[in-house]
């Protein structure tokens, strides 16, 4: 949906916006169904002006979720962990320890009403965060997320995805987000079809995965540095709660 945007710095330019947006950070694991339920109460209150924006960065046990295109073929491992069907697009996703999950609620009425450039902003979000670590992220036709090409030279291709895109939009106000993979166990991703692409030389890696010793704090603060970039500065608030 975001290739068909014409032109970089025109689609980003609609979705920028001065005010600051609160940036929240939660110690420890946050159940899935407590980060819905703040997210569902979070969304309704920017679209009344009641709340400010906010983008929350947290940390789930493993538990895979279904979004509203899930096929149900790709759970390989339906009694690994919890599963959760999600109002968000998407297939099969899974989410845990080690992994950077960024719930993003904007109000994108503010911001061009524009889902073709909301989506290709957070494509670029996480593009602009993986450049902090010296690494090419990249878009891929068909493919949502954003992908490393690690094909080695007279090898077949080999292209792994590091970070997974999610959301939904609700009387022009977003939930839900993205997911970085810094250093979650790669294996926990086998139960499931990951957003249901099955095909010879994809996989998923991580930063850890792609030789790069960061944990969540350090990505926390490429992210940061990142979303200023592409959307807003932001405003340090305690977590939900």
């Amino acid at each position: 949906m975001s290739r068909l945007a014409p032109n970089q710095n025109d689609v980003l330019s609609r979705l920028q916006n001065e005010t600051g947006v609160e940036w929240a950070t939660s110690a420890g694991y946050v159940s899935y169904e407590a980060a819905v339920a703040v997210m569902e109460a979070r969304a309704a209150a920017i679209r009344e002006s009641a709340e400010s924006e906010l983008v929350w960065l947290l940390e789930h046990p493993p538990l895979y979720t279904a979004g509203t295109g899930a096929n149900p073929q790709d759970l390989r491992s339906p009694d690994r962990f919890p599963v959760y069907k999600t109002s968000r697009g998407g297939q099969y996703t899974y989410h845990g320890p080690g992994q950077r999950v960024a719930y993003i609620m904007l109000d994108l009425d503010r911001r061009g009403r524009d889902i073709r450039a909301f989506v290709y902003g957070l494509e670029q979000w996480i593009i602009e965060t993986l450049a902090e670590f010296s690494i090419k992220g990249e878009r891929r036709d068909g493919r949502v997320g954003v992908w490393v090409d690690r094909t080695q030279p007279g090898g077949p291709v080999r292209e792994d995805k590091i970070a997974a895109i999610g959301v939904r939009i609700r009387r022009w106000v977003s939930f839900h987000g993205i997911a970085l993979n810094v250093e979650p166990d790669l294996t926990h991703f086998t139960g499931i079809t990951p957003c249901g692409i099955d095909e010879p030389g994809l996989g998923v890696t991580s930063l850890v995965d792609l030789g790069i010793p960061a944990g969540l704090t350090d990505a926390d603060a490429a992210l940061r540095i990142a979303f200023e970039k592409v959307f807003s500065p932001t405003i340090d608030v305690a977590p939900p709660e």
